[in-house]
């Protein structure tokens, strides 16, 4: 599994962290108990794959963000392009457009992100 693909379960976890961190992990045992019928196991077995796979911290007792859920899905998106265009974004959004033709609020805003991209 990619280090940016979250199962589902996955995903509700991470977003609890998200919501909470920092966090103590006794707390986060208790929340997940509560919010998605966990044993205690489970919350440290789910909290150790994702820690390892770099997008949270387990310290001292404290679990912490390493990745916010914004750094989270830019990699992911990022990783999507490179697996299924090639890195190529120009035959993303040709493929994207095949489909859905852009508003113009979307093209203002595809045109400023280009500009600015010029200007760095």
């Amino acid at each position: 599994m990619s280090n940016y693909t979250l199962a589902p379960m996955e995903a509700r976890f991470a977003d609890l962290i998200w919501a909470n961190a920092p966090i103590p992990s006794g707390h986060l045992v208790k929340l997940c108990e509560r919010e998605l019928n966990w044993k205690k196991s489970t919350t440290y077995t789910v909290l150790r794959r994702l820690c390892q796979r770099g997008i949270f911290e387990n310290k001292d007792g404290q679990v912490t963000v390493r990745l916010s859920r914004e750094e989270f899905s830019a990699r992911q998106s990022e990783e999507f392009v490179t697996e299924s265009f090639g890195g190529s974004l120009p035959r993303f959004l040709t493929a994207f457009t095949r489909q859905k033709k852009l508003t113009e609020e979307e093209i203002a805003a595809l045109e400023a992100l280009i500009d600015a991209s010029r200007k760095e």
